[in-house]
């Protein structure tokens, strides 16, 4: 197992390839963006490969697994989200993202009667971890970068206002 330096170059490097990356958004002829979700996931797929470890480990408690989770990868996929355009299928795509990373946190569950150890199901998912999933997470920073859009036309008017001009 790596020690808590290694994992922490290690983030750091990844982080570092993923600001030098092209993040650009090419709109198709099915009116897909594509690219840009896509964009999104690379790095974070990236940082997943690189934390995987500390997030199936026995010796971090579930609440540091989470916050590493929603620290570190939720926030380099999340990059500049509130400009996208989310079609389903990048929809789906976040949420399988994120249920994998979920599940990797929780682990499998131990079935009562046969003693078997499964996958836990999506809504097993979302009932053990309590924060709004990724989705929710998109369209509310949304709304607050559409807010603040619009708190800055507000604020150029009365500038504009404030030195003689029109709107």
């Amino acid at each position: 197992m790596q020690d808590e330096g290694t994992i922490q170059i290690t983030i750091i490097n990844r982080l570092k390839w993923w600001k030098s990356s092209n993040m650009g958004t090419t709109l198709t002829n099915q009116n897909s963006m594509q690219e840009e979700s896509e964009g999104s996931l690379k790095p974070g797929n990236a940082c997943y490969h690189a934390v995987q470890n500390l997030l199936c480990s026995s010796l971090l408690s579930k609440n540091v697994k989470i916050k590493i989770y929603s620290t570190i990868l939720a926030l380099v996929v999340l990059y500049e989200c509130e400009t996208w355009l989310l079609a389903l299928r990048e929809e789906r795509r976040l949420r399988v993202f994120e249920n994998r990373v979920l599940r990797r946190i929780f682990g499998p569950k131990r079935d009562a009667v046969t003693e078997e150890c499964r996958k836990l199901h999506n809504e097993e998912l979302s009932g053990r971890y309590c924060s709004p999933n990724i989705i929710r997470m998109i369209k509310s920073r949304r709304m607050r970068w559409a807010a603040n859009v619009a708190r800055m036309r507000r604020v150029e008017e009365r500038c504009i206002q404030g030195f003689g001009g029109e709107t």
